[in-house]
């Protein structure tokens, strides 16, 4: 069934439109979980820097944590930065690799194609993600490609390597210190060797991957500390610049330190965070 593109313009906040304008690849039906989408959040007029970020929300590939979607979208506007809420299709609707890592692919794409009608620069296009959002992320920064010059849809022309990313708390391996949830969603059960090591965002890293910032909890009992720490170190070795930051305490999911959208009860990540896109000349 054919989807109509309403693409949203400065000013307007919750605008949400479908990646492609009619079914996606590999869609199993037409219902809403078959339809990624992209929510805009953008700043106040007068405060946009042009820089955004497709954000992806963690969820352990079977659902999409609000609170670390929409809450980051919005604390990125404050800061200048434009928001793209990516609701990315599911392994626990039946989706599998590499669909999750198409519908990123392609939400990248998207706004860097129609980065002029948004009043965005085209190469401060970034990503961020939580848990296995930052999962996703981790893999848009190590599978991307400059993009197929001879499609005749201008949105697979661009290119879809983030500019900058952020992870949070991000599951990166599929091997010993994987969130076994995440895994058996994105890839099945009894997954080959293979494609666990594709989907390894740590034996994947290219030394052209974009600037990364990480930070987990060593209290984490989810996803382990260890991913951040051998992403990082498969970061040092490719001479990508990187920023982590491992905080002693706070469990797993915390998103900005609230499930509801509180200033007051933000964590230091966020400030350190918001200072180093600034230097990435990203935020205000």
């Amino acid at each position: 069934m054919a989807q109509e593109m309403t693409a949203p313009s400065a000013g307007q906040t919750n605008s949400t439109f479908p990646l492609w304008p009619d079914a996606a690849p590999g869609a199993l039906g037409t219902a809403a979980k078959d339809i990624p989408t992209l929510t805009s959040f953008f700043p106040t007029n007068g405060t946009a820097t042009g820089a955004a970020m497709v954000i992806c929300p963690g969820g352990g590939y079977g659902g999409l944590a609000a609170h670390e979607g929409g809450d980051y979208a919005r604390w990125l506007a404050s800061r200048g930065v434009t928001g793209f809420v990516l609701k990315y299709r599911l392994g626990s609707d039946g989706y599998r690799y590499p669909v999750e890592l198409e519908d990123v692919a392609r939400a990248i794409r998207l706004v860097r194609a129609r980065a002029g009608e948004w009043k965005l620069d085209p190469n401060r296009i970034g990503v961020m993600g939580s848990s296995a959002g930052g999962h996703l992320a981790s893999m848009a920064m190590t599978h991307f490609d400059a993009g197929n010059t001879n499609a005749t849809d201008a949105i697979e022309r661009a290119s879809s390597r983030p500019d900058v990313a952020v992870l949070c708390y991000p599951v990166i391996t599929m091997g010993k210190f994987t969130h076994q949830g995440s895994k058996n969603n994105l890839l099945g059960r009894n997954a080959p060797a293979p494609l666990v090591e594709e989907t390894s965002s740590e034996l994947q890293v290219k030394k052209d991957s974009p600037p990364c910032f990480i930070w987990s909890t060593d209290a984490d009992t989810t996803v382990p500390i260890e991913n951040s720490l051998e992403f990082a170190a498969a970061l040092r070795v490719a001479k990508v610049p990187f920023e982590l930051h491992i905080y002693q305490k706070g469990p797993h999911g915390q998103g900005l330190g609230s499930t509801h959208y509180d200033p007051q009860k933000w964590l230091p990540w966020v400030a350190e965070c918001g200072r180093w896109l600034k230097e990435q000349g990203f935020a205000q």
